[in-house]
């Protein structure tokens, strides 16, 4: 049997930008996908820990040690920039397999997004 597992999670990191002219995604800073084992066009659902929306997108690479988070297109409208949000992605994966898969969890500095030592 397959089951779906989370896979990697940035908790609390801090939206930096909204572009609600952008065809759609989330921009993310390269140095926070590299620490989380996130990849370019992988599927991730985003929480918004201020306002408590839940919805999921796709990844677009950001430039490296910026602390970008910028949520493009009609995602835009669900979050404001400043708001701290939860991004997860998940693998589907045997269910033995997953018993002891252990996900990828950072928790960069929530105000400036970048990785903390």
């Amino acid at each position: 049997m397959m089951i779906e597992v989370m896979k990697s999670k940035l908790h609390r990191v801090r939206v930096t930008e909204a572009d609600l002219n952008y065809m759609g995604s989330i921009t993310i800073d390269e140095d926070l996908m590299d620490a989380a084992n996130l990849i370019a066009n992988e599927r991730v659902h985003i929480v918004d820990n201020n306002n408590g929306e839940r919805f999921s997108t796709y990844i677009i690479k950001g430039e490296r040690g910026t602390g970008k988070i910028c949520l493009n297109g009609a995602a835009a409208r669900k979050v404001q920039v400043g708001d701290i949000i939860i991004i997860m992605s998940y693998a589907m994966m045997d269910f033995e397999e997953a018993k002891s898969f252990k996900p990828t969890v950072v928790f960069p500095d929530t105000m400036t997004n970048k990785l903390v030592e």
